[in-house]
């Protein structure tokens, strides 16, 4: 799983065995290693979040910061996005 960077404990990165076609845009959360069972953020073209699923249980408060660091860095995670599966598409 590449990591695209981390917050604290908190890593957000990208799944790298993803459906075929590819999924939209978006990362995975969760604290201390990857897991297939983390917290799933869309991406979308305006470059804001949406969590699809808070599956490890993120506290509403860290989550929020979390994701204001997700959007700042929107345009790293598209390169690293594209660098991984050479094409993006936005849930909206």
């Amino acid at each position: 799983m590449p990591q695209i960077f981390k917050i604290g404990s908190y890593l957000v990165y990208i799944w790298s065995n993803e459906n075929l076609p590819v999924e939209p845009i978006h990362v995975h959360i969760s604290e201390n290693r990857p897991s297939a069972h983390g917290t799933k953020v869309w991406l979308t073209k305006a470059g804001h979040c949406i969590v699809a699923k808070n599956s490890s249980k993120i506290p509403l408060h860290v989550l929020n910061d979390i994701l204001a660091v997700i959007e700042t860095r929107f345009d790293f995670i598209c390169q690293k996005w594209l660098e991984q599966f050479g094409e993006i598409h936005f849930f909206c």
